[in-house]
């Protein structure tokens, strides 16, 4: 079995409303609450930091699918949506939504590309992690040009 390790250092200086930092090898940012509870909205959340970890792993692994599956696309992006509810007293991070949007330059691979928009969503790490508690939907949009 091979093992990788991640390291993160954060550094929480105050109390609730307070900015903090986290820093890995390639990521140094603030940390705060949002605004939309009740907090300063300095930096990033890891309400944010969930949905990019989830829309990173995504646009990446069907990026890899595409090329081992020599599939020409003029283009590869992507919106992703966070849904949390706060209404209960108890925050729950409910759903997340991927919409990547991919342009093809023939249309051989239309139905091909489909096929690894879907797959990518169920063969990321991420999403293997979130299975189970957060729902993840996929609004693909493949096309060619």
């Amino acid at each position: 079995m091979t093992l990788h390790s991640f390291h993160l250092t954060a550094n929480w200086p105050g109390l609730r409303n307070d900015v903090g930092t986290i820093e890995t090898a390639n990521l140094h940012t603030n940390i705060s609450i949002p605004p939309e509870m009740n907090g300063p909205g300095i930096g990033t959340n890891p309400d944010e930091m969930l949905l990019g970890a989830a829309a990173t792993c995504y646009i990446i692994t069907l990026a890899a699918m595409l090329e081992r599956s020599k599939i020409d696309k003029i283009s590869l992006t992507m919106t992703s949506e966070g849904i949390v509810d706060i209404s209960k007293g108890v925050i729950i991070y409910k759903k997340i939504i991927h919409r990547p949007h991919l342009i093809l330059q023939t249309e051989k691979d239309l139905e091909l590309a489909h096929k690894l928009a879907k797959k990518a969503e169920s063969s990321c790490m991420i999403s293997r992690a979130l299975k189970g508690n957060v729902e993840i939907e996929l609004e693909a949009n493949v096309e060619v040009k």
